[in-house]
């Protein structure tokens, strides 16, 4: 996990998150905090992390990144560890393979 750089202007933390939940792996708030710093210089609390996550369901952002309707993000218990861990779903996958 590790670089922003891209074709992406990104001003927003709800885009520096979409930006790097974009390779449909697992993050946790942690990994997404630690990358995000790293190629921005800006740290993000985990509240303000959730926040973003919480935003990739938003029509603002479904009409940004052409998303599907439904649930857009996985959440699931990190196993045999403290907090949760989430990636985009099957159903964006589906759906930007679809526009190439």
């Amino acid at each position: 996990m590790g670089s922003l750089s891209g074709s992406l202007i990104m001003d927003r933390l709800d885009d520096y998150v979409m930006k790097c939940m974009s390779n449909f792996q697992w993050w946790t708030f942690w990994d997404l905090q630690r990358v995000i710093k790293e190629n921005t210089g800006k740290f993000y609390g985990e509240p303000t992390i959730s926040a973003a996550i919480r935003n990739i369901r938003k029509d603002y952002m479904r009409s940004k990144y052409n998303l599907p309707s439904g649930e857009v993000v996985v959440k699931e218990r990190i196993p045999q560890r403290k907090g949760y861990r989430y990636k985009l779903t099957n159903a964006v996958m589906n759906r930007w393979s679809e526009k190439r």
